[in-house]
């Protein structure tokens, strides 16, 4: 009940709206980083994988 008139007194005054409308950028600017973190990680063990990869071949022929 306290949460409801907390976000009707919120919805009611402009301090209150700004303050949404800048959570709401946060959270689509914390999305963003998170999904191209997610992105770059797989790209990451990708490379490594490679890495990896020839490391084992070159060592494998002597």
């Amino acid at each position: 009940m306290r949460l409801i008139r907390f976000f009707s007194r919120l919805m009611r005054c402009h301090r209150g709206i700004s303050t949404i409308e800048y959570g709401m950028i946060l959270a689509f600017i914390v999305i963003a980083i998170f999904a191209s973190l997610q992105a770059l990680a797989g790209q990451t063990v990708a490379m490594w994988n490679d890495i990896a990869s020839k490391q084992a071949t070159a060592t494998s022929k002597n």
